[in-house]
């Protein structure tokens, strides 16, 4: 029932869901360009939407009742940025401790205009050898999902190519604060 209310809602605010629960055990599922609140709410319905059951970090000050029980049933993970340097070996540790574990962020890490990625997502998947799946919000088109599968190689410049390439015509709802796909805090 969540799944048909979820789809409604997207099919309300005219946007097109792509992309299938991928076959796959465990991945990180990066969500680009990342440029407005709005953006997790779309991903959350279209996670309900298609049963995905993927974790997410989110702001540790968001996790206040009523909202911190309904943030961790979605798959929310507090967490508080004071603390840099842990997140990355946290959800490899997660991959390690389940068989099947999804782990979804934004490679920006914020929404915020940035000089770049940052490199969590890649060292994440990297540390905990899993693949990438490439998903987008397109405002222009009013279309999100999943896109293609990066498995992540020897040649990070290769692979942020891919990411490049992928990433090139898709619009954030404010297009002026994409970030550039290159890694910055390497």
């Amino acid at each position: 029932m969540l799944s048909r209310i979820a789809k409604l809602l997207l099919w309300m605010g005219g946007w097109t869901g792509v992309g299938i629960v991928p076959d796959e055990p465990q991945a990180i599922f990066i969500a680009a360009p990342h440029t407005s609140n709005w953006d997790g709410i779309w991903a959350l319905l279209f996670k309900v939407s298609i049963g995905l059951d993927v974790h997410f970090f989110a702001k540790h000050s968001l996790f206040w009742f009523p909202l911190g029980p309904l943030l961790r049933s979605l798959g929310g993970i507090a967490l508080d940025r004071s603390k840099a340097g842990s997140a990355v070996q946290q959800v490899i540790s997660a991959f390690e401790a389940n068989d099947h574990f999804y782990f979804a962020l934004a490679p920006e890490g914020t929404r915020r205009l940035t000089k770049g990625w940052k490199s969590g997502f890649y060292r994440m998947a990297k540390g905990a050898n899993v693949p990438i799946f490439l998903c987008f919000f397109d405002y222009e088109n009013k279309r999100l999902g999943i896109g293609p599968k990066l498995e992540v190689s020897d040649d990070q410049s290769a692979d942020m190519r891919v990411c490049q390439d992928y990433y090139a015509g898709i619009v954030g709802r404010r297009p002026e604060q994409t970030s550039p796909v290159i890694f910055t805090d390497l």
